[in-house]
């Protein structure tokens, strides 16, 4: 294939595959170079923010994603006959606080932090795809940890853990604001993009 077959060899595996994918991953399918492929990508995602087009190339940590843009949420909720879930209750946001700047941490972890059961907290948030299991760590009982994943920086806006904000002490408010309500079907991201979390109050 010549580069902009290739190009769009990209372009059609990322909508296909829908989630989150490496540069790596792609080059390894098409047989080339993944120095080639990441300058594919950032070529695309150029594409997208300079036409007039109805998606844009999300890059979340070292994968990436294709979602639709912010400006097109109304009429894609309709066609999805999606609704507009209540935003992340005060205990959600204060277990995906914990989660998000200790991870990778047990529910025990969670628990003596809180003061309290987050046994159901942590399983809806799982559910939700707002954080998952990432192996068992090396302590007795060896205990499940937890992470968050690629749909907690789609609902908070950020492409990396490292743009998460400052917490001080206790205090959850900062990434209440950040998430705003995103936790809803239609979630924006950082660049104006749409990506659809599930759906449910937590």
């Amino acid at each position: 294939m010549d580069l902009k077959q290739t190009k769009a060899a990209v372009e059609a595996m990322l909508f296909a595959h829908a989630e989150p994918v490496t540069a790596e991953r792609l080059a390894g399918v098409l047989g080339v170079e993944e120095d080639a492929v990441s300058r594919l990508l950032l070529s695309l995602r150029d594409d997208y923010e300079a036409e007039d087009r109805g998606l844009v190339l999300l890059q979340l940590e070292d994968r990436w994603q294709l979602a639709t843009k912010t400006a097109y949420a109304p009429y894609i909720k309709d066609i999805m006959d999606t609704r507009r879930n209540t935003p992340l209750s005060p205990a959600a946001l204060e277990v995906l606080a914990i989660v998000a700047y200790n991870q990778p941490v047990s529910r025990s972890f969670i628990e003596q932090v809180r003061g309290v059961d987050s046994s159901s907290t942590v399983q809806t948030l799982v559910q939700k795809g707002l954080i998952e299991e990432a192996g068992r760590l090396d302590l007795p009982g060896r205990p499940v940890s937890f992470r968050t994943t690629d749909v907690f920086l789609r609902t908070f806006g950020i492409a990396s853990l490292a743009e998460l904000p400052p917490l001080h002490g206790d205090d959850y408010a900062e990434m209440e604001e950040a998430a705003g309500e995103a936790a809803y079907s239609g979630d924006e991201d950082a660049d104006g993009a749409q990506a659809f979390a599930p759906e449910g109050d937590v």
